[in-house]
């Protein structure tokens, strides 16, 4: 699978309510009612992401929660990151 180009990722960022590519990766930080509700999404987006075997990068800060999404294998951005930020949008709702 190709990378995309930078232009590509920001064309695609600009279609994904919440992302943007920062530091190499398409990123998307929310912020949660509670801390266990963050750790609930993260579960949910994680069977996800288990079941298409492409992981995010997950960070975990009180109740905000940072997706990173990059595919290592190829060294940067691919279609396959736009398509888990899509489905992770929905998993996430209107947050």
């Amino acid at each position: 699978m190709a990378v995309l180009s930078d232009e590509q990722v920001d064309a695609a960022a600009a279609e994904l309510d919440g992302w943007e590519r920062r530091d190499g990766a398409l990123r998307r930080s929310v912020t949660f009612g509670s801390f266990l509700d963050g750790i609930e999404a993260v579960r949910r987006a994680a069977e996800h992401a288990e079941r298409r075997d492409h992981h995010p990068d997950i960070d975990i800060r009180w109740r905000t929660v940072t997706f990173a999404l990059v595919t290592h294998s190829e060294g940067g951005i691919t279609e396959k990151d736009v398509e888990l930020a899509r489905e992770l949008n929905e998993i996430l709702g209107d947050r």
